[in-house]
């Protein structure tokens, strides 16, 4: 077993001074929900004429697979019903924002899934908590294998939606799979794009730096040596304090405090920066032809890479930019009124195109 190191490095960003109330009601209701579900009006027992979830395990490339599909209320496996995907953000999971926009989806009568991306969450792969973006992109492909094969599937009549790191992955998954009839995108982030030249163009001059840093630590790897982890493994309320941006205050809050979960974490290997710093969500986005709707708060720090994106798509078809008013980027995998919104432009989006 190679050995682990961990390496934080520094972050530019905000943290909002905490509500522990809220954190530890939170935990509480992790702890007492019986599918680990942090997110607000969760299942907490599947009933007949309701929506129910079913936790489920498959293979991805000879990795288990750990997802939760979402069943409409009266779901009845012999009818037919469309269907839509939902991939995860950075350091998310499927427990979290990734399965309350499944389970909100599957109330308005969609078959819906959410997976933990292999090598993170309760999915399998080694070593943990790599972020390679070809694998993520191949668990948007395994989503669909995987859902178009169920009971009451209509696999005519799929779509996607991919929240923040999983929006990137989304758009570049479905620029050759056209089994998604439709596609749909939250607070997406471009995760190559921040990686290669840091949040909002903040580390362009030390881009050749870290390229040989992360070399470093595949050469280590392949060696048998340590595996080295970057990002964050733990945020005092301090720390949160003194974060300047909104995305990284409100995400530590949000993923250390009021929705955590214990297999959510803001670590990645230094190694799959070898591939993400090369790697790029606007590539090719002229590949993309099916429906195209992408949704951004108005106060998101990351709205930027939504509309360079966007401009890219020049193919797709009814291509829409929703915009959240009032939102930050964290705020839209959360707080109600604006989830609200975002769900019904989607049930719109999909009713249209599905």
């Amino acid at each position: 077993m190679k050995k682990l190191s961990i390496i934080i490095i520094a972050l530019t960003m905000p943290i909002a001074t905490t509500n522990m109330a809220n954190a530890q009601s939170t935990q509480k209701d992790y702890q007492q929900n019986p599918f680990t579900l942090v997110y607000e009006g969760a299942v907490t027992k599947n009933e007949k004429g309701k929506v129910n979830i079913h936790p489920v395990t498959y293979k991805l490339n000879g990795i288990d697979i750990a997802a939760n599909v979402y069943t409409p209320a009266n779901y009845d496996a012999s009818k037919k019903y469309p269907a839509v995907v939902v991939a995860h953000p950075n350091g998310g999971i499927k427990e979290q924002t990734a399965g309350l926009y499944a389970q909100r989806l599957a109330e308005a009568g969609y078959i819906t899934i959410a997976a933990d991306a292999a090598y993170q969450g309760a999915s399998g792969g080694e070593p943990r908590h790599t972020d390679n973006p070809a694998y993520r992109t191949e668990d948007i492909h395994g989503m669909a294998d995987f859902v178009t094969q169920y009971a009451g599937v209509d696999a005519d009549r799929l779509g996607v939606l991919g929240i923040c790191g999983g929006g990137g992955y989304t758009l570049k998954a479905t620029q050759s799979d056209k089994r998604f009839k439709a596609v749909a995108t939250l607070s997406m982030f471009n995760s190559g794009e921040v990686r290669r030249n840091g949040f909002q163009n903040s580390q362009l001059n030390t881009i050749q730096e870290r390229l040989k840093q992360v070399s470093d630590a595949r050469a280590l790897e392949a060696a048998g040596g340590e595996v080295k982890y970057a990002g964050v493994a733990t945020v005092t309320d301090e720390e949160i304090a003194e974060t300047s941006t909104d995305l990284y205050r409100e995400g530590f809050v949000y993923y250390y405090r009021t929705h955590a979960h214990p297999n959510s974490t803001f670590l990645y290997t230094m190694s799959s920066l070898l591939d993400l710093m090369s790697w790029d969500a606007a590539t090719n986005m002229d590949l993309i032809e099916q429906p195209l709707l992408m949704m951004a708060g108005s106060k998101a720090d990351t709205k930027y890479m939504t509309d360079e994106v966007f401009k890219k798509a020049t193919n797709a078809k009814n291509k829409e930019l929703f915009v959240i008013d009032g939102a930050t980027h964290i705020e839209t995998y959360w707080k109600p009124e604006y989830v609200s919104q975002a769900v019904n432009k989607l049930t719109n989006f999909y009713q249209t195109n599905l």
